[in-house]
């Protein structure tokens, strides 16, 4: 397979099957439990309903779609610049090493350009040497300052009624 049979495009409604069909994929991969039926909806909903939450970026080979990216932005207050925010970046383990992920990721960093970010930032396992060695070739520096917080909406909702 040569790069050039890779196409990456936006993903539209048609594509929701697809779609959710990679995202559990990636699930898979990371040995974690897959969207529920209602996750689903919600993920099709804020991809390409009224009020988009998300753009999702499709790889296909001969029309087959073999990876995507989920991005949005943030925003950075220092830079007083957008930041593209790469949420999900996969691709089905047959692809990878024949560009399909390389092509992927250029094309997010072509978005965060094209949208005036001053930056582009994701998050990786630990374990995945894969993703690290990836990003380190292409340029990308791993922040050691930085570590990463989480709340999830149990804890959020638990917060909201701390009085």
């Amino acid at each position: 397979m040569s790069h050039q049979e890779v196409q990456i495009r936006t993903a539209t409604h048609k594509d929701a099957e697809a779609f959710i069909s990679l995202v559990n994929a990636l699930a898979d991969y990371e040995k974690l439990a897959r969207p529920d039926g209602a996750a689903c909806e919600r993920l099709v909903r804020d991809a390409f309903g009224e009020q988009k939450r998300i753009d999702v970026f499709l790889a296909e080979v001969r029309g087959q779609s073999v990876g995507y990216a989920i991005v949005l932005e943030t925003y950075s207050s220092f830079l007083a610049l957008p930041t593209l925010y790469l949420e999900d970046i996969f691709v089905l383990s047959q692809y990878r090493g024949r560009r399909a992920g390389y092509l992927l990721f250029k094309h997010c960093v072509r978005e965060a350009v094209k949208r005036g970010c001053g930056r582009m930032e994701w998050m990786v396992l630990d374990w995945n040497k894969l993703a690290h060695d990836f990003y380190e070739r292409l340029g990308a520096r791993r922040l050691g300052e930085w570590l990463p917080y989480r709340m999830v909406r149990t804890e959020l909702e638990a917060m909201l009624q701390d009085g």
